[in-house]
């Protein structure tokens, strides 16, 4: 996702009108998409708009530092780690290198992939689209 560096809250949830009228009525889509324009409501009428744009900014900002409680070299002592039910909802681990975020959803714990600031770094996650233009 790129960073806008200056957007217009009103326009984007006007914006995602046509998105959820295009998703069939009932389906998963239709209300991932009004949940979304339902919390971007939220957060425009509880008067959180210069907090969003705060938070908005932090989440392209790849200065910060990420504290990642524990490494591991493999998956499988990383899955191990996770059955043990010592993690924390949302706490960074390393595994075999690659950052990840310990993730409880509907009583089950997961690991979401999160890139360290370390690996946005790497050519593997540099943005190149400005060479093709």
């Amino acid at each position: 996702m790129a960073h806008i560096p200056e957007f217009d809250l009103d326009e984007v949830i006007y914006f995602l009108n046509p998105f959820i009228e295009n998703q069939a009525e009932g389906s998963k889509e239709r209300r991932a998409f009004g949940l979304a324009q339902i919390a971007l409501l939220f957060i425009r009428d509880h008067v959180k708009r210069e907090e969003f744009e705060k938070f908005y900014k932090a989440c392209f900002d790849t200065s910060f530092t990420v504290e990642v409680s524990h490494e591991f070299a493999t998956q499988e002592e990383a899955d191990q780690w996770l059955a043990s039910g010592k993690a924390s909802h949302t706490e960074r681990v390393k595994i075999a290198g690659k950052g990840f975020m310990a993730v409880e959803v509907s009583g089950k714990w997961y690991f979401m992939f999160a890139p360290l600031p370390e690996e946005l770094a790497t050519d593997e996650w540099k943005d190149d689209s400005e060479d093709e233009e």
